[in-house]
């Protein structure tokens, strides 16, 4: 029943005339924390000249499916669910009651924060007693537009909402943030919805922006990109476009910039691949006249299709949605898992067998996908086809272990060294 129902869904999607992708659009509240009184963050049309400097990834590794057995697993159940882990971990419930829990950040002291969609807030995670469960969360922030991605850089709490990115300070130390200022004002909204923000080693701040539909030409040139600005939103310049929707940006211990791309729908069930991309200066991935670096798009492919198109690092499963993504120093868990990325797939809403809702590993040897791709935590899935979580964000805190936002059930969960 359940399978003839997704192939119905998925005939009434295919008529649609356009898709926003594995990413559904919130309502959008109508309150903000701060008017656009903003420094100038005018982008420049165009990507940035090429930068000269050879990939760290020169090949394409086809897609490989995720093998259980390149990660040796154990069972830890949580709240009833048999979830597979990494051997020697546990999974536990960090905190609940959070709503929509979306994308997190450490501050200073090493409290992690996390951004609530649902609240139009962001809310302070703490661990008083060091048991591994929250003890007390404060909001510090709210009246938020949709908030999916934070970012602390000094002294400042950036908020990346659908519509702008603000900063707010916590100057008299009551660990409110006050008077928000906005850095980069107007971001297009409407289809996908969610921006990120990271800073990276040169101080400057990174802003994905996703497009407003499953394949079109878009009339914004910052939508379907990745963009640098200065820490106030000053100097404004687009470095890498063709990314539809590009929700997790990250770098790893190299200073490289990674992102992960959710791909264009209504191409079959397997069709194009997720992907992971390496971004650098003038990069080009093709959305929408290519997908996955080779496969042209049947309606705007146009004369050129993929030709000159930069290739993805890894390929994934399609309609996976890979969202968060985090790289692992030799502190996290047990130190086995140094420099490989972690990815929260948010799930499918369009296939007629479920895929994702999990968190997978990318292996990394000196900066470069190896192409292999395991799970790593799953069990959100269940055998009748539904879910009881659905992972947005992966990040490590400084006692090693590992946070997963889950916007599904308002919860963030701990993976951590079995014991501790």
């Amino acid at each position: 029943m359940r399978r003839r129902f997704a192939l119905l869904l998925y005939i009434v999607v295919l008529v649609a005339a356009c898709s926003t992708g594995d990413e559904e659009t919130p309502p959008t509240p109508t309150s903000t924390a701060a008017s656009s009184t903003a420094t100038s963050s005018a982008i420049e049309p165009t990507p940035s000249v090429v930068d000269d400097t050879p990939s760290a990834v020169d090949t394409t590794p086809s897609m490989v499916a995720a093998s259980p057995s390149a990660v040796t697993a154990a069972t830890s159940v949580v709240e009833g669910h048999d979830m597979t882990v990494p051997s020697g971990t546990k999974l536990s419930v960090y905190a609940e009651g959070l709503g929509a829990p979306r994308f997190m950040a450490v501050d200073h002291a090493g409290v992690p924060y996390v951004a609530d969609r649902a609240g139009g807030r962001v809310v302070r995670l703490e661990d008083v007693d060091g048991d591994g469960v929250v003890d007390q969360t404060d909001v510090v922030l709210d009246r938020l537009n949709a908030p999916h991605s934070i970012a602390f850089h000094d002294g400042y709490l950036y908020v990346a909402e659908t519509n702008q990115v603000i900063r707010a300070r916590d100057d008299d130390g009551d660990g409110s943030y006050d008077n928000p200022e906005v850095v980069i004002p107007d971001l297009p909204t409407g289809g996908h919805w969610s921006r990120t923000i990271v800073f990276g080693p040169d101080g400057k701040l990174y802003l994905s922006v996703g497009s407003s539909c499953n394949a079109c030409r878009e009339e914004e040139p910052i939508r379907a990109t990745v963009s640098r600005y200065d820490a106030d939103g000053s100097n404004g310049e687009i470095i890498s476009v063709g990314l539809r929707n590009a929700v997790g940006l990250a770098f790893d211990a190299h200073g490289q910039l990674w992102a992960t791309n959710n791909g264009r729908d209504l191409l079959g069930d397997d069709v194009p691949p997720e992907t992971l991309n390496l971004v650098t200066d003038g990069t080009d991935f093709g959305w929408p006249r290519c997908h996955s670096g080779d496969i042209p798009d049947p309606e705007l492919a146009g004369d050129t299709g993929c030709q000159d198109v930069d290739q993805p690092a890894v390929r994934m499963q399609a309609h996976s949605a890979p969202l968060g993504l985090t790289f692992l120093d030799a502190n996290a868990l047990d130190g086995s898992f140094d420099g490989d990325a972690l990815i929260a797939f948010h799930g499918s809403w369009n296939r007629s067998e479920p895929t994702g809702y999990k968190v997978v590993r990318v292996s990394f040897r000196d900066g470069v996908p190896t192409g292999e791709v395991t799970d790593f935590v799953t069990g959100f899935l269940l055998d009748d086809g539904e879910s009881w979580g659905r992972p947005v964000d992966v990040i490590e805190l400084p006692d090693g272990s590992v946070l997963i936002s889950d916007d599904s059930g308002g919860r963030i969960f701990r993976l951590s060294i079995s014991g501790r």
